[in-house]
């Protein structure tokens, strides 16, 4: 089976902010990764909203960043229930720069990611953070999504070219990330070297197209997601989330975090693993078990006949937000979720 089957047909046409991709929606609701939070979102999250409410100006400093999000000044909602995908525990707010991505009718838009630890998408509470991803955001709006415009870029290639050299398409991106920027041809200076530098900027790219794919290619499944305290999805005929308690993903821990309390699942990186790329790449028995021949995409009536639930590639966060990222691993969701 064709590695980027499912995002055969899928190109990345622009780079706009949230405010444009999402003009109907308030200011002050903020987009987060999985699932509707119950309660108050874990640290982590609490850490990218603080970020947020300083990248918009809303106020001035942390102490009244936190002030104004404790008395209710902002609102969380599910990135995918607006047509966003966002990695991990960052949050979007309406003057963050996302990657369009369109795909047959459908499109949707990944959240441009900064560069390497520390970082939102990890819940670090560095100012860093915030002005390396105003600086990457004006300059992709303003170079290069003109000539996006004129020339959508195809990223089934590079996908194709990834996977051949290594990538799973998820958790390894160096290779796809290198032909994306190949077919760019930005002329050498900051941004072609930051790019470069940056073996994850591909990812957001893939979780746009695989998010358009959900919806394009019209399966059981339109979106699903970890938030940090939840796993969830959601079916194509009800517009409410299925959700289970998340653990936490299992697999490598950086030297010194052994001993660091996990974050449990969190990201909607997971629609790239669900459309075959990422843990099933990894995984080809159960790749070929759980795929849709015709679509590319995991097929849920194959899951539960199966009863293997996909694998899915995550990063492991720190959960009380002060170390960021403590490993790398693999989740699988409880296979009830996918029973009617």
């Amino acid at each position: 089976m064709d590695p980027a089957q499912a995002f055969s047909g899928a190109l990345w046409f622009d780079v706009v902010t949230r405010r444009r991709a999402c003009a109907s929606l308030p200011d002050r609701v903020l987009l987060h990764a999985g699932p509707p939070f119950r309660d108050a979102p874990p640290a982590p999250v609490w850490n990218a909203t603080i970020q947020a409410v300083l990248f918009e100006g809303w106020v001035s400093n942390e102490h009244d960043a936190q002030a104004l999000c404790a008395s209710g000044g902002v609102e969380w909602q599910p990135a995918q229930d607006h047509g966003v995908v966002t990695p991990l525990a960052q949050v979007v707010s309406p003057s963050m720069p996302l990657a369009a991505v369109r795909l047959g009718n459908a499109v949707r838009y990944g959240a441009v990611l900064e560069g390497a630890p520390p970082a939102l998408r990890f819940g670090s509470p560095a100012a860093v953070c915030r002005d390396r991803l105003a600086s990457l955001g004006a300059q992709l709006i303003g170079s290069v999504a003109p000539r996006l415009q004129q020339n959508p870029l195809s990223l089934a290639e590079p996908i194709r070219h990834g996977i051949a050299r290594g990538d799973d398409g998820h958790a390894r991106t160096a290779a796809v990330n290198d032909e994306l920027l190949r077919a760019l041809a930005l002329a050498h200076g900051a941004l072609r070297d930051t790019l470069n530098s940056m073996a994850a900027f591909a990812l957001p790219l893939l979780m746009a197209a695989a998010s358009a794919a959900l919806e394009e290619r019209q399966g059981a499944v339109t979106a699903l997601g970890g938030n940090g305290v939840e796993f969830g999805l959601r079916r194509r005929d009800d517009p409410e989330w299925r959700r289970t308690p998340a653990a936490a993903p299992r697999g490598d821990r950086f030297a010194d975090c052994e001993a660091i309390d996990p974050l449990p699942a969190i990201g909607d990186s997971v629609v790239v693993d669900y459309c075959g790329l990422g843990g099933l790449n990894d995984a080809p028995a159960l790749r070929a078990a759980l795929l849709d021949p015709q679509s590319g995409i995991v097929d849920i009536d194959r899951v539960v006949a199966s009863a293997e639930p996909p694998i899915f590639n995550l990063a492991i966060l720190d959960a009380a937000g002060e170390r960021g990222l403590i490993g790398r691993g693999t989740y699988r969701p409880d296979l009830a979720l996918f029973r009617r």
